[in-house]
């Protein structure tokens, strides 16, 4: 508990602009849907006809995971495909079902002899709404502003997959890095968060109880103003965002600890070659840097030779790293308009991982060793392996691997912590990982060479070459620079001891590259 009390105060002013930025997605996202879903509840009320189908249609929104709707919106979203933009627009979609339904269901509500009541008195249609409809169901709703709100601070979490900042930055970070006070950094303030938006819309829920119709349709007004308030703000934030993308580099990562480091790495490089200013677009999920690099929203990112060879261009593994170097160049320029720099010096190529208290015991060197033991093991893998086509299905060919159940499918900072748990009995890491050593793991050798080379270089829109050619110089200037083992280092010193990663990069390039 102290060291969590510690890490608040030595980090609050990023913990308080995290809770800034997580804050913003929630309220533009729920303002809006507002905005929108109450007065397309109000209009459900007078075509109930519609009823069913747009409900449905909500529904099945609601029922999309978020990572997945991250991934749809990339390509259909274009230039505005990570960071902001698309997490507001997930969480406004998430939240249109609650309140459109609340509002519906509260209107729909109001008895039938109040409604004869107020047309007995001559009262239009929009008067009844306004005067006794709404009052009357304005606590109802308000549950679903409640209940929309609750869902929104948690789904923002995993916004930070994209780009969009917010609590989940250090939700992500602290699973990579098996940090639980990062986690509860993350955690706590966003479940802080939701706690105070439920208390409060709860109190208003309370206040509007049927019977307090005056304060209810003050509130109902000030609702819709305020949302409407919210969609302009979203529409400067995007013109703000596409205003500024033009003026600057993008840099960007994938979602784990090596390639933060490669990318600020990328950033200090041009920045300092340069004098150019760099935006840093980092811990993307899955394949999101490589679609942000179609879709023009990014301008660079360090990517692996076997990872481009098989996984994006679905070419079957091979092991000459020249070989597939010079086709995974040639093809991408082609197919993508994407140029490949010159190799950083290091491999990351698939580690297979098992506890080395069990590799000493049971004499453990290669996986051709741990095959023999595989019947009577458990299994942990990243989705990444489990899919890829020099993942699972042909590394458990060429090594007769069974093993005791089916795979357990997982993150892959969370293999590491199941592994070291024994949970699990063997993993598929990283070669370059810091929590290899942190938690006394051991890699087996790949006896067979079943896995192809996975040498990193910087991938860079051709786009951004023709506008600002001397970032090439730049970036080339890393080329051959990073070894195996300085990559290790500079995973555990951010993994293992919890450095922060602008610094370690500062100290790497101050005794490698002359300035």
């Amino acid at each position: 508990m102290t060291d969590l009390i510690n890490f608040f105060i030595k980090n609050r002013a990023d913990i308080f602009q995290l809770t800034l930025e997580h804050l913003f997605l929630v309220a533009v996202s729920i303002l809006a849907a507002a905005a929108i879903g109450i007065p397309v509840g109000i209009f459900l009320t007078r075509r109930p006809a519609w009823s069913k189908p747009v409900l449905a249609v909500t529904n099945i929104l609601q029922t999309i995971p978020s990572l997945a709707l991250f991934g749809f919106l990339i390509p259909l979203l274009g230039s505005y495909g990570i960071g902001r933009v698309p997490a507001i627009i997930a969480l406004f979609l998430y939240s249109l079902l609650p309140i459109i339904r609340n509002t519906f269901t509260g209107i729909q509500g109001v008895d039938a002899g109040v409604r004869e009541a107020a047309r007995g008195m001559g009262m239009t249609d929009w008067q009844m709404l306004a005067q006794v409809e709404l009052p009357l169901a304005m606590s109802v709703i308000i549950a679903g502003l409640r209940v929309a709100t609750v869902i929104s601070v948690g789904t923002a979490t995993i916004a930070a997959a994209i780009g969009a900042g917010g609590l989940g930055t250090y939700i992500f970070r602290g699973l990579r890095m098996s940090d639980n006070i990062l986690i509860l950094a993350g955690a706590i303030p966003a479940a802080v968060m939701a706690l105070a938006a439920d208390f409060t819309l709860g109190l208003i829920e309370r206040r509007l109880a049927p019977g307090r119709a005056k304060a209810a349709g003050k509130t109902a007004k000030l609702a819709f103003a305020t949302g409407i308030v919210a969609l302009v703000a979203f529409v400067i934030v995007t013109s703000g965002v596409l205003s500024k993308k033009s003026e600057r580099i993008v840099v960007g990562s994938k979602d784990f600890t090596e390639q933060v480091i490669l990318g600020e790495m990328i950033a200090q490089v041009i920045e300092a070659k340069t004098g150019l200013a760099v935006e840093r677009k980092f811990e993307l999920g899955g394949d999101l840097c490589h679609r942000a690099m179609i879709a023009g929203e990014m301008d660079i990112y360090v990517e692996y030779t076997g990872t481009a060879f098989t996984a994006i261009l679905k070419h079957q593994p091979i092991t000459d790293p020249r070989k597939v170097y010079d086709q995974v160049k040639r093809e991408y320029l082609s197919e993508f308009g994407l140029e490949w720099m010159e190799p950083l010096g290091f491999e990351n190529t698939f580690a297979i991982l098992v506890r080395g208290a069990e590799a000493e015991r049971l004499n453990l060197k290669t996986i051709s060793d741990a095959a023999r033991y595989a019947p009577q093991w458990r299994a942990g893998f990243g989705q990444d392996f489990m899919s890829r086509e020099d993942g699972y299905a042909g590394f458990a060919r060429v090594y007769g691997l069974k093993f005791s159940a089916q795979p357990r499918e997982m993150d892959l900072s969370l293999s590491y912590r199941a592994l070291a748990a024994a949970q699990v009995d063997l993993i598929a890491g990283n070669s370059t990982d810091g929590l290899i050593d942190k938690l006394g793991l051991v890699q087996l050798q790949d006896d067979r060479r079943y896995f192809p080379p996975y040498e990193a270089a910087a991938v860079v829109r051709r786009e951004a070459l023709q506008r600002y050619p001397q970032i090439a110089a730049a970036i080339n200037d890393l080329a051959g620079k990073i070894t195996d083992a300085e990559m290790r280092r500079l995973n555990l010193a951010v993994d293992g001891e919890s450095r922060d990663v602008r610094e370690v990069v500062r100290e790497f390039l101050s005794s490698k590259l002359e300035h």
